[in-house]
Formats: C-alpha cells, sequence, structure tokens
C-alpha cells in the first residue's frame, strides 16, 4: 500500500512539473512567424529568444496601444491583458540562445 502511494505521489509531482509556463501557452499564437521557440520564420518577424523581458513587455504595450505601428502585431496585442504580456515576455526571454560567427 505504501509503495503505492509512493508512486501516485511521484506520478502527480511529475505531472505538475511537466505544466507548461503560462506565457509558453500564450505563445501558441506567436509561432506562425515567431517560431516555436522564439526565432523569426517570417521575413519581418524578429527573434524574440532571449531578448530581454522588459523590451519585450514595452514592445507589446506600444502594439497594444497603436505607439508601435504593424498592421499584424496592432491586431495581436489589442486584446492581450497585462498579464498575458508579463507572461510572453518572461517566456521570451528565458530561451537561450547561442551566436557564433558563420563559418
Amino acid at each position: 500500500m505504501r509503495l503505492a502511494a509512493a508512486l501516485l505521489a511521484a506520478s502527480c509531482t511529475c505531472v505538475l512539473a511537466a505544466d507548461p509556463p503560462p506565457g509558453r501557452i500564450k505563445a501558441q499564437s506567436c509561432i506562425p512567424c515567431h517560431g516555436q521557440l522564439g526565432i523569426g520564420t517570417m521575413p519581418d518577424a524578429p527573434h524574440l529568444a532571449g531578448q530581454p523581458r522588459i523590451y519585450l513587455e514595452q514592445q507589446l504595450k506600444d502594439f497594444r496601444t497603436g505607439k508601435r505601428r504593424h498592421e499584424v502585431m496592432n491586431v495581436i496585442a489589442k486584446p492581450l491583458t497585462d498579464a498575458d504580456i508579463a507572461a510572453l515576455a518572461e517566456w521570451f526571454s528565458s530561451i537561450a540562445i547561442e551566436a557564433k560567427e558563420k563559418t
């Protein structure tokens, strides 16, 4: 019985640990242009991975208010809450990137 309880407790911990961060969930709508891990896939979509959190937050807020203009991003950012923006910025800033010279 104790073994079963221990196994159940361990499996619950694994499920909780596997839950993705809120920003990663919210970022699903960003994938078509900015890629699965924040590396832009469209010519006018910048890389978001590894950008500073504060920079990403400000850009999304500027798109939301219209201070920064982009046909697609103004529509995408309009419904985002401050919490959504913070979560997205946290997610993209947490992605490690590596730069190296082309050979």
